[in-house]
């Protein structure tokens, strides 16, 4: 039987930190690493990941912090992480947009797209001088996720619905620039793209004879194949810009797509129009033939345990048929609350918080979720032994 064996990063299981950093539909500017404290503790984060075994993490880059106006860099924020980077010893990919970027700069603007990808070398500079090993990059989060909830769902500044595809294009040509920019100063570079992993379905008994299930379906690659040149090529996409190819996947990933309502994962029995994730990730590998990373992904509350038991679970049959995965980012590492309500926490995080009294959000283990992980550590590490 064959064991495919991760190699590319430093550990297989790694820990994401929440890093929107986007206006809410409030209209205030987000920063969740500076709400969630993480980089006030960047040191002791990263040796709480380190002490679960999670040496490589994914992290981000604050774009508003760094360019506070048009060409002019303060690099003091990434200082404090690449310090805290050496001192513990941990692998990061890099997030260089994570929702949000400065001030008074206009998404569809051609400036834009120049300013981000000077911004990107900058940033790779920085990091190639004084961080030792190679450098993995995600130029822009989610795209797809941003096009819509930017363009159309009017979630996100600048709050359109109706400019989807416009974000879209625009963001790809914003990745394919970034690529270009971090390899132009190091060439060793690898880069990371992060998408839903999604899958809707038709009403029962509904043969989809209109095309919408399969429509939604398709949609969630349109970025990746604007990125490789199969879509508008005129954006400069080539398949040398796709690398590393990372999904999300969340438990409410499969839906019916004539009410939007989800399929619940935590069902028995399951829907029977419920994809097991094996075959939708061997889906994406047949596709684009490029190693894998589960790029996010966990539950809330109770449900946690659960969630990454089941998740190993598939991983295991999705390298039994010779997908490389190559890591599995739990995410967020630490909890996090709802974007436009800062009282709602979800507490999906292999870490929860106490508030104290003078402020400071504990970190507290979540000890049914932290035996779990445990356990499917050990679990993997005999499967890649037993080949």
């Amino acid at each position: 039987m064959h064991r495919f064996r991760p190699s590319l990063f430093r550990s297989f299981w790694m820990g994401g930190f929440e890093s929107a950093c986007h206006i809410n539909q409030a209209g205030t500017r987000l920063d969740m690493l500076r709400a969630t404290q993480h980089d006030r503790f960047l040191v002791d984060d990263f040796a709480a990941l380190r002490s679960m075994h999670l040496d490589t993490l994914r992290d981000s880059v604050r774009w508003h912090l760094i360019e506070p106006t048009p060409g002019h860099y303060d690099f003091s924020s990434l200082d404090a992480y690449i310090t805290a980077v050496n001192d513990v010893g941990v692998e990061v990919i890099w997030d260089l947009f994570h929702y949000g970027w400065p001030d008074g700069l206009d998404i569809y603007s051609v400036d834009f797209v120049e300013r981000f990808a000077a911004f990107c070398a900058a940033v790779a500079a920085q990091i190639r001088a004084r961080v030792a090993g190679v450098h993995f990059y995600t130029p822009v989060n989610e795209i797809s996720f941003f096009s819509w909830a930017a363009g159309t769902a009017g979630w996100f500044y600048p709050f359109d619905t109706c400019r989807a595809g416009d974000v879209k294009r625009q963001l790809v040509r914003a990745w394919i620039s970034a690529v270009d920019a971090i390899r132009a100063v190091d060439s060793e570079a690898r880069f990371v793209t992060v998408e839903p992993l999604v899958h809707a379905v038709a009403p029962h008994g509904d043969l989809d004879v209109e095309g919408r299930a399969d429509a939604q379906n398709a949609s969630q690659w349109e970025a990746t194949e604007m990125i490789v040149g199969c879509q508008q090529p005129e954006l400069g996409g080539a398949p040398r810009y796709l690398d590393i190819l990372g999904l999300n996947l969340y438990h409410d990933h499969q839906w019916d797509v004539s009410n939007g309502e989800s399929l619940a994962w935590h069902a028995r029995p399951r829907d029977s129009r419920w994809i097991p994730f094996n075959q939708l990730v061997r889906h994406a590998y047949d596709r684009y033939r490029r190693p894998i990373i589960i790029s996010e992904t966990s539950h809330v509350g109770v449900g946690r345990a659960d969630w990454i038991r089941e998740v190993t679970d598939e991983m295991v049959l999705a390298m039994q048929q010779g997908v490389p995965l190559e890591g599995i980012c739990l995410y967020p590492i630490m909890d996090r609350f709802e974007w436009n309500d800062s009282n709602h926490w979800h507490n999906s995080g292999l870490w929860d918080y106490a508030l104290e009294q003078d402020g400071t959000l504990r970190r507290v283990l979540n000890e049914p979720y932290a035996t779990e992980l445990r356990n499917s550590q050990a679990r993997l590490e005999a499967f890649w032994a037993d080949a």
